[in-house]
């Protein structure tokens, strides 16, 4: 369900008290914070914060995914996520017995890529992250995956995303708006990512969007679009030749469908949907509804499309899967105006200077 859809706008009005409620109680514990009458605990190991002031859908998870693989050969990296809308508590580490439902989709997802590193989760970070480095001790970085408004644990280096077409700077709390935090907090980055350009984004433009965030000194704004690779079958990974010709049946339970829905619109022959809620748990009659839609189309080249997000929650459906033509749309973040070697220059000096410093010490 999308709340931003105009079929909604009328009610989220209407709460806009509760806003008040909201806005209040964020303002309130930030100045606890503030005034250390709540504390940040920080760490002797490089924390990276990966987050948003806004709820869901700014591209968090290929943000994490590009940090990996940019740290990877240097260090070995860490994932720490909450584990959103999975049904366990408490801290656990994933491994090849893992599910979605036990960890959470994004973490599956995240371990299903790099089956490498440590992918845990856990809701208190301050709990989980000297966990980590127990279980895993040879940790040489930890992403901290929406973490940005959990202040509890204080980051090294904060990455703060906005979604180019919903600015933080033009958001109100929830539930009138989409914030979750307030947007002074901004501030506490070190970094802020416009995610989900146009890739024709204008210098003009650019310029536009900077003045309108105004970075305190020092805090660098960068932008990124979305690359979509080759869709590969959801079981054999083989990948398919997405030529345009295809009948598109969509399936997609993230926050924002709208970038892949442009995309599947510019590539594909006719595209259908079905869509539904972020971080959705697909029942037996979803299934159904799947199959039907795709028994339905009348297109002699038809295909299902799906995120990997999505993947990792429908992959229970396994014994099925096979008998159709379900493939799985692969993202990963792109840095505009050729900004990508200072993004990972930033990134690369943050956890080299880290370890020299604590060498000296």
């Amino acid at each position: 369900m999308n709340f931003n859809a105009p079929l909604f706008k009328p009610l989220r009005t209407l709460l806009f008290p509760f806003s008040l409620i909201y806005g209040f109680i964020v303002w309130l514990r930030n100045r606890m914070y503030d005034n250390n009458i709540l504390r940040s605990t920080t760490f002797n190991k490089p924390l990276i914060c990966v987050g948003n002031l806004s709820a869901g859908g700014t591209g968090k998870s290929p943000m994490v995914e590009y940090l990996v693989r940019l740290v990877i050969t240097k260090v070995p990296p860490a994932i720490l996520s909450r584990g959103y809308k999975r049904r366990t508590k408490g801290y656990a580490m994933a491994n090849k017995n893992s599910t979605a439902l036990e960890i959470g989709d994004e973490p599956m997802q995240f371990y299903l890529k790099f089956p490498e590193i440590a992918v845990a989760v856990g809701e208190e970070r301050l709990v989980a992250v000297p966990q980590i480095l127990h279980d895993r001790p040879d940790t040489g970085v930890i992403i901290l995956d929406d973490a940005f408004q959990h202040r509890a644990v204080k980051a090294g280096l904060n990455i703060l995303l906005t979604d180019f077409s919903h600015l933080f700077t033009r958001d109100w709390f929830l539930p009138t708006g989409n914030l979750r935090d307030e947007r002074r907090s901004y501030k506490r980055a070190d970094l802020i990512v416009v995610t989900k350009c146009r890739p024709d984004l204008s210098r003009q433009e650019q310029a536009s969007i900077i003045s309108e965030i105004s970075p305190r000194p020092g805090q660098e704004v960068f932008f990124t679009d979305i690359i979509y690779g080759l869709p590969y079958h959801i079981l054999t990974r083989e990948p398919v030749n997405f030529d345009g010709t295809a009948e598109v049946l969509l399936i997609s339970g993230i926050a924002n469908p709208a970038p892949l829905k442009k995309y599947l619109g510019e590539k594909a022959a006719t595209y259908y949907e079905l869509l539904y809620s972020d971080h959705h748990i697909f029942s037996t009659d979803d299934w159904k509804e799947i199959v039907q839609r795709y028994h339905g189309m009348t297109a002699r080249h038809k295909i299902i499309i799906t995120t990997e997000k999505d993947a990792v929650r429908l992959i229970k459906y396994r014994e099925h899967l096979s008998e159709l033509p379900f493939y799985v749309i692969p993202i990963q973040s792109h840095f505009l105006f050729e900004d990508g070697p200072r993004f990972n220059n930033i990134i690369t000096t943050f956890i080299e200077g880290f370890d020299t410093k604590n060498n000296k010490n």
